[in-house]
């Protein structure tokens, strides 16, 4: 199929607004309007049918020329949706829909999966089709509060490509929107330290925001902190300036007060201290940036690194207490019945550590708990023991009372054995005469 075949055909294809909305528009009325969110009501408007969020996309014939009637309203940032009906006269494959929303720096687009259409015989009805995709608003309104963009729409096929004329699109910044640029953390952390957590908020939104709080948590470990962050002015001014021209015609159409420290823009710090007993690992820090009008939050990980993860220990019949804490810390130590522990209270000065001994208090087999709990009554840790007696009513071993006088024997036997040795080996003094004696 040659070039000038393809264009007669294209001409056929009944995808073009402007076309047929003109043909219309010059025979039926002045004004080609589609009413709601259906094409029900303005079927007669033409063959392509484009709603923005609801809007729909409406043309008034002004000298000949057809003119968009109306500029649908999105937010910067948000996701919208963009729906779009057509009537096929010919049959394709492969046929997808795309929109682009063409800002003066950022492009987006959306496409819908590939889908097939139908045509029809000459004096038959058409085969409607209806399509919705969604596409997200760019945000590059840095120095404006609002701005033009252009939504385009493109149906293309196999064998047949059609591209509706270019909707108009006026972009605005959210009213209260203040966004969390920055969170600056160490990667790592050490349990029992504090660390800062360095913010950088700047607002973006249509309005100024007042009395902005800040509060740093890690839900995981239950800490956290806020402070007061202060007010923030949509845009940036000086003392010349005292309104804001959003049609960009030299008018100023908001009034702003400006004041010397205004800004859009603000830094600030919070400390977190993490807990000594906390187990090491990845946790979440969420900021949180809020006022009366919005709420702003932004996350980041951090990795807690902790050497006394676990401050108690069992060794032998005794309970180590371990404190790496630079406080006096306080524990109560409970054992379960029938057993007992030398100290039930005890206070573990700062990086010291306290033994507390352990008694069964049974015979034979035996099998109990012994709690540590915080001052606050938290439980720190609980220890099991487990073991066997021989004999009596504690974990200490009972030795035979023959085996015990054996050995006081024995003891005696050598002692004497060593004194009688003394005595042989001893040599009789010279009468008469004064000197050193040797052994």
């Amino acid at each position: 199929m040659n070039k000038t075949k393809m264009n007669a055909k294209n001409i056929l294809v009944s995808f073009l607004t402007i076309v047929t909305a003109l043909f219309l528009v010059a025979t039926v009325s002045a004004t080609c309007q589609v009413s709601g969110d259906s094409p029900d009501k303005g079927i007669a408007c033409g063959d392509v049918f484009v709603s923005v969020d609801g809007m729909a996309i409406t043309y008034d014939l002004i000298d000949g020329h057809l003119v968009q009637t109306g500029i649908p309203e999105v937010d910067a940032g948000e996701t919208v949706t963009v729906k779009v009906w057509f009537t096929s006269d010919v049959y394709d494959t492969d046929v997808t829909i795309d929109a682009e929303i063409e800002g003066q720096k950022a492009h987006v687009t959306s496409t819908t999966a590939p889908f097939n259409v139908e045509g029809h015989k000459e004096g038959e009805a058409g085969i409607m089709y209806k399509k919705t995709l969604t596409i997200k608003v760019p945000y590059e309104l840095k120095d404006e509060l609002s701005d033009f963009a252009s939504l385009n729409i493109e149906i293309d096929g196999k064998d047949y490509k059609t591209t509706l004329e270019s909707i108009d699109l006026r972009i605005q910044r959210p009213s209260y929107n203040a966004a969390i640029k920055s969170v600056s953390v160490d990667q790592t952390v050490k349990a029992g330290e504090s660390f800062p957590v360095e913010i950088v908020l700047k607002n973006i939104g249509y309005d100024n925001l007042d009395d902005l709080y800040v509060t740093a948590r890690i839900s995981a470990l239950g800490i956290e902190k806020s402070g007061y962050f202060g007010d923030l002015v949509a845009l940036e001014c000086d003392n010349h300036d005292n309104g804001v021209d959003v049609n960009g015609d030299g008018s100023v159409d908001l009034e702003r007060t400006c004041h010397d420290d205004s800004t859009d823009t603000v830094s600030g710090k919070l400390s977190l201290s993490v807990p000594y007993n906390v187990k090491a690992g990845t946790y979440s820090l969420e900021v949180e940036v809020k006022n009366d009008d919005t709420t702003s939050t932004k996350t980041a990980q951090i990795v807690v690194g902790n050497d006394f993860e676990k401050t108690v220990f069992k060794s032998g019949n005794s309970v180590w207490i371990v404190n790496p804490t630079d406080n006096v810390v306080g524990y109560r130590v409970i054992a379960e019945s029938p057993a007992s522990v030398s100290d039930s209270v005890v206070f573990v000065p700062a990086g010291a550590s306290k033994t507390i001994t352990v008694d069964p208090n049974a015979k034979g087999e035996y099998s109990f708990n012994v709690n540590v709990f915080s001052m606050t009554g938290e439980l720190v840790d609980s220890i099991e023991f487990a073991g066997s007696t021989t004999a009596g009513t504690s974990d200490k071993s009972e030795t035979n009372p023959i085996v015990i006088l054996t050995v006081i024997l024995a003891i005696i036997f050598i002692v004497l054995l060593i004194v009688l040795i003394v005595l042989i080996g001893k040599k009789p003094e010279k009468s008469g005469e004064f000197g050193e004696s040797y052994y």
